[in-house]
């Protein structure tokens, strides 16, 4: 456990004791919090709830064409390969996983100076990862669902199938990814809020967010976890 080189991150689910989540860190440690206690932000969060705008960043499998202006020959479709990279032509590897497209677009220019006298390039997204959330828990119909337009939790949890009668729906769970390495974690009070009629406080979701709807009150929870702790709930592939 305190091992140096590695982080270790225990996920445990149990029907009668509720929900534990630790995590240690040695570079940045992350200090467990009682549910609804708030942490002050570490660098490790590079953006926050209410940022609901955020730019597609692009990922393994995905498709975009590249037009030159002045030089079509060099004009290609291409696919962002398993490790990151893609094969441009007439200039060779380039990574460019997670990068949006004015990102994209700079890379490419610079790729491409080498070649061509400050050449114009324009890029569209052909083929990617449609926008969605996960549900889980004590939902109706846990699952991937797309994410339509603007959309907040209380209205993500009924597309879900809503609320079944063993939900803790006063500690929702909502997991969104701050780094590609790091999640962060808030519990809200949806019994609360909408018992109040005050929505104010519902988020809207972003593509990637993963909501828990635990069945017991929740002990513990690190307001920073590894991406890793959430693959099994967040993987694809289970839906």
């Amino acid at each position: 456990m305190t091992s140096s080189r590695h982080i270790l991150w225990v996920l445990a689910l149990a029907l009668t004791g509720g929900i534990a989540l630790h995590a240690l860190a040695q570079e940045n440690p992350v200090q467990s919090l009682a549910a609804g206690q708030i942490a002050p932000r570490t660098q490790k969060s590079d953006v926050n709830f209410s940022d609901r705008m955020p730019r597609y960043r692009l990922e393994e499998g995905d498709t975009f064409a590249v037009h030159f202006e002045f030089s079509p020959e060099f004009d290609q479709e291409i696919t962002v390969q398993p490790d990151g990279f893609v094969t441009l032509r007439g200039v060779g590897d380039v990574h460019v996983a997670g990068q949006t497209v004015p990102q994209l677009t700079t890379t490419l220019k610079s790729a491409y100076e080498k070649t061509l006298f400050q050449p114009v390039i324009s890029i569209v997204l052909k083929d990617f990862e449609k926008p969605y959330f996960v549900a889980g828990g004590q939902v109706g119909h846990p699952g991937k669902y797309t994410l339509h337009g603007d959309t907040t939790l209380t209205q993500a949890i009924q597309m879900a199938g809503g609320f079944t009668e063993k939900s803790k729906h006063s500690q929702v769970l909502l997991f969104r990814r701050v780094s590609d390495t790091w999640a962060e974690a808030r519990v809200l009070d949806i019994k609360k809020m909408l018992s109040d009629k005050n929505l104010a406080e519902d988020p809207f979701l972003r593509t990637g967010d993963m909501i828990f709807v635990p069945q017991n009150r929740i002990s513990k929870f690190s307001r920073y976890i590894p991406i890793s702790g959430l693959s099994s709930y967040m993987s694809p592939s289970q839906f």
